[in-house]
């Protein structure tokens, strides 16, 4: 495996265990060097313009707030960027769902064009349902409640989402040929 792979798979993992890893770590390290960390992940998870937007905003909780609140606003933060990458993309076209179905298939009917635009839509309410929730846990104080929610539930959130969407492109697919490529 090469360097870059690897270093890929460790921030991946990283970022995708953030919730858990704080919640063991906190009483371990640090809080400014876990927020460090936080912003770090963010730097390398997110577009740039999110990032850098989300970055300042989890340092200013950390400094003008405390680093608790800077720290379990990561996960708040990254529902904001990916908010605002798929709403962004709603706006200014094509929607992100389509960009990625025009991989597979650079020809999309007008049909598989509407659909992937309201699969963009999904995503954009449900990161905005997530992102609420993940602040609501930020919020309320209990570390084991975040990262419960944000290090398990909201991963299977999800892959519920990404399942659910599945079958409905599948029965949408049977029901309209047209759509066979969205």
């Amino acid at each position: 495996m090469q360097p870059r792979m690897i270093l890929a798979s460790i921030g991946t993992a990283l970022a995708l265990g953030w919730p858990l890893l704080v919640h063991w770590l906190q009483q371990h390290v640090d809080g400014a060097l876990l927020l460090a960390g936080g912003a770090l992940l963010l730097l390398w998870r997110l577009p740039r313009l999110p990032a850098l937007l989300a970055i300042a905003a989890l340092l200013s909780l950390g400094v003008f707030g405390s680093t608790r609140l800077g720290v379990h606003g990561y996960p708040v933060l990254v529902n904001l960027a990916m908010l605002y990458t798929f709403g962004a993309s709603l706006l200014h076209g094509p929607p992100l769902v389509e960009r990625l179905a025009r991989l597979r298939e650079p020809q999309l009917s007008p049909r598989a064009i509407a659909y992937t635009r309201r699969v963009t839509q999904a995503w954009c309410l449900f990161f905005a349902i997530n992102g609420a929730i993940a602040g609501f846990t930020v919020l309320k104080g209990d570390p084991v409640l975040w990262a419960l929610y944000n290090g398990v539930i909201s991963y299977l959130l999800i892959a519920l989402m990404f399942s659910v969407e599945w079958l409905v492109r599948r029965r949408v697919q049977r029901a309209d040929p047209q759509c066979s490529s969205a």
